[in-house]
């Protein structure tokens, strides 16, 4: 179970304009998952393994504006996960020098990639990568990557792997953006075949002022 842990101060070059910034990022946990959320942002072709986990929430006021990705690269006839886990980071007023994380439950296995984040606004719209189920004697990936699309228009695309296709759109989180994640993970199946992350779904707040 992800816990609240403590500031940190790191001095790191990002991307979307936080080149050579020092960036306090904190990692939120379920200490803010009572704030209200609007709406759900979902998709139709997650797959069907494992059960839907804790959500996760910026602090009130944050929105996130860009994303980590948990993923194992291709492992070239052992088992395979794809994309474990999906990270969002929150931030107030588009001041990128203090953020919060919130990720849910993310499966074990891979490493998380350098974040990547909007230029300008919030995340508001996403889309998932899914290899269908392959069967009894298959090798599930489920969910292998994401896209998010930000409120300023420009798309984002994670470091996911290849396997699947792209399914549609989400709704779009207007007058606010993605404020809360929640996974749907198969936990670890002891040398059986794992999938790990096989749904998402975001949480949509709307600005204070609407």
């Amino acid at each position: 179970m992800a816990s609240l842990f403590t500031a940190v101060a790191v001095l790191a070059v990002l991307s979307g304009g936080l080149c050579e910034e020092k960036v306090f990022l904190q990692r939120a946990g379920e200490a803010f998952s009572s704030r209200q959320h609007r709406s759900l942002l979902t998709v139709g072709n997650g797959e069907t393994f494992g059960n839907w986990t804790w959500p996760e929430m910026c602090p009130d006021k944050f929105f996130a504006v860009g994303f980590s990705l948990r993923v194992e690269a291709n492992q070239y006839g052992a088992d395979d996960t794809a994309l474990n886990g999906i990270r969002l980071i929150c931030a107030k007023d588009e001041n990128r020098g203090f953020l919060y994380s919130i990720e849910s439950h993310a499966g074990y296995f891979g490493d998380w990639s350098q974040p990547q984040y909007c230029p300008s606004g919030v995340l508001t719209s996403f889309q998932i990568r899914v290899e269908p189920h392959q069967g009894l004697f298959g090798d599930d990936t489920a969910v292998n990557n994401i896209k998010f699309r930000c409120s300023s228009n420009p798309t984002l695309e994670g470091p996911g792997t290849d396997w699947g296709e792209y399914g549609l759109w989400s709704q779009v989180c207007h007058n606010g953006g993605i404020c809360g994640i929640e996974t749907k993970v198969e936990e670890y199946q002891y040398g059986l075949d794992d999938s790990s992350l096989n749904d998402v779904r975001f949480h949509c707040c709307a600005n204070p002022q609407q």
